[in-house]
């Protein structure tokens, strides 16, 4: 068991040093939530504006979508291993300029094809970031303050969701007044305007060191023969490869409950839209403006009962235990889904049933951020985090190419979407029968080689 933690407030432990890592790891992820759902909330509308049969455009949104989680999962898996071998800054870095740079480059898109490429490259870039985040701030903090940074971390990264929905209601608010610059188009500005993390490389590279943790680890393992970042290590030892692949699919869960189904809430809120402008007798452009702006304020809700969600359970999973609290967020999560795709019909409704399924969406990751690194050793921490949590978007890559077949073969329209998300939420409940199969690490240290 680690040592009692202090009387005193876990932060209170933090020197200078402590805080430079987490601010800078904490703003990694951040922006990177930001990127995340600017896509969110561009993709239906570049989709209207790149495809030519406008009756598809619930089939092929789905389609980019499982593009990105696939660059998103070999990302994540390239750039863990890399940053268990080279560092974790210097990885993280590199990570936040692919994002930052393909996200800008999205809004030059000129049809499906060239945009599904941008979303790959950026879904590349954003793969590594949480593996190497949560590993860099594990391996530098205290012990004892290990959890509740972690969690803190995560439940930050809403702030960046918060930030794009602001964001979007203040382009969607230009747009409809014809004031965006160069004459773009709202999806546009919302990609060149997640092209600007890229400036929080430079501070990155030249501020923050590498853990010490890491370093001596390093050292000692070129002595040994201890192989870093090694896919080979991490798939054949029997405690790690069975850490791995029970996480995976522990995460693989939580994924599709958000990026298979309920970041495709804006496609439910532009049709509420729809219905409640039908009478208004407006433009076409200030219908679109007013989806756009709408849509933000749906991740807007969503972003902030996620941040309450997160904070919530990462208080769970440090009083109750890791697989305790990550139970219940998958049982919260599959709940408030199925609230928002059965109940979410009136306008009114989205402003208390979006934030309760962001609560119960988000909540479950903010346990995956505390758990993951607990369970690999310095030599594979960042590579099994970022197996677990990335090489499960291939999965989850899955949900939204299912959810728009099943929306096309029953005759495309939003109920046929609703249903679609309805029968794909029960695989949230699939992560609940792995959780026997992993140990608490609840008051454990770091393990070891």
């Amino acid at each position: 068991m680690t040592a009692p933690a202090p009387a005193q407030p876990w932060w209170r432990s933090f020197n200078r040093g402590h805080w430079l890592v987490f601010s800078v790891a904490s703003l990694a992820w951040l922006f990177d939530c930001l990127d995340q759902q600017f896509f969110n909330l561009a993709r239906d509308a570049a989709m209207d504006d790149l495809l030519p049969d406008k009756s598809r455009l619930a089939e092929f949104a789905s389609y980019t979508t499982s593009v990105f989680l696939v660059g998103w999962a070999i990302g994540g898996l390239i750039f863990g291993s890399l940053g268990d071998r080279f560092g974790r800054a210097k990885i993280l870095t590199l990570s936040v300029l692919i994002y930052s740079v393909c996200t800008g480059l999205s809004s030059f898109s000129t049809g499906f094809f060239d945009f599904c490429v941008y979303r790959f490259l950026t879904g590349l870039g954003v793969g590594g970031v949480f593996g190497l985040a949560v590993a860099l701030v594990a391996d530098s903090v205290p012990d004892h303050t290990r959890a509740p940074a972690l969690g803190l971390l995560q439940s930050l990264s809403t702030w960046g969701n918060i930030a794009a929905g602001l964001a979007g209601m203040g382009i969607g608010a230009l747009a409809a007044r014809h004031l965006l610059p160069f004459g773009l188009k709202a999806w546009q500005t919302l990609f060149l305007l997640g092209a600007a993390p890229a400036i929080l490389c430079a501070f990155i590279m030249h501020r923050v060191k590498e853990p010490e943790k890491w370093v001596k680890a390093r050292a000692a393992g070129a002595l040994a023969g201890v192989k870093f970042g090694s896919y080979s290590t991490l798939l054949r030892h029997p405690t790690w490869s069975r850490h791995a692949w029970l996480g995976l699919l522990m995460c693989s869960a939580g994924i599709v409950g958000l990026w298979g189904i309920g970041n495709f809430h804006p496609r439910i809120v532009r049709g509420i839209i729809d219905a409640h402008l039908a009478a208004a007798h407006l433009t076409p452009d200030a219908v679109a403006s007013a989806k756009a702006y709408w849509s933000s304020v749906g991740v807007l809700l969503q972003a902030a009962g996620g941040f309450a969600g997160m904070l919530a359970l990462a208080s769970v999973a440090a009083k109750k235990g890791r697989r305790f609290a990550c139970g219940l967020a998958l049982v919260l999560s599959f709940l408030s889904t199925v609230l928002v795709f059965r109940g979410l019909r009136e306008f009114g409704q989205m402003f208390w049933m979006l934030p309760m399924m962001g609560f119960g969406q988000f909540s479950v990751f903010a346990v995956y951020a505390i758990y993951l690194p607990e369970l690999f050793p310095t030599s594979l921490r960042s590579t099994g985090t970022s197996f677990c949590y990335n090489f499960g978007r291939l999965v989850a890559a899955t949900a939204p190419f299912t959810i728009g077949r099943i929306t096309q073969n029953l005759g495309g329209d939003l109920e046929a979407f609703r249903t679609a998300g309805l029968a794909v939420s029960f695989v949230l409940l699939l992560g609940l029968l792995v959780l026997p199969f992993l140990p608490e690490t609840r008051g454990q240290p770091l393990p070891e080689e």
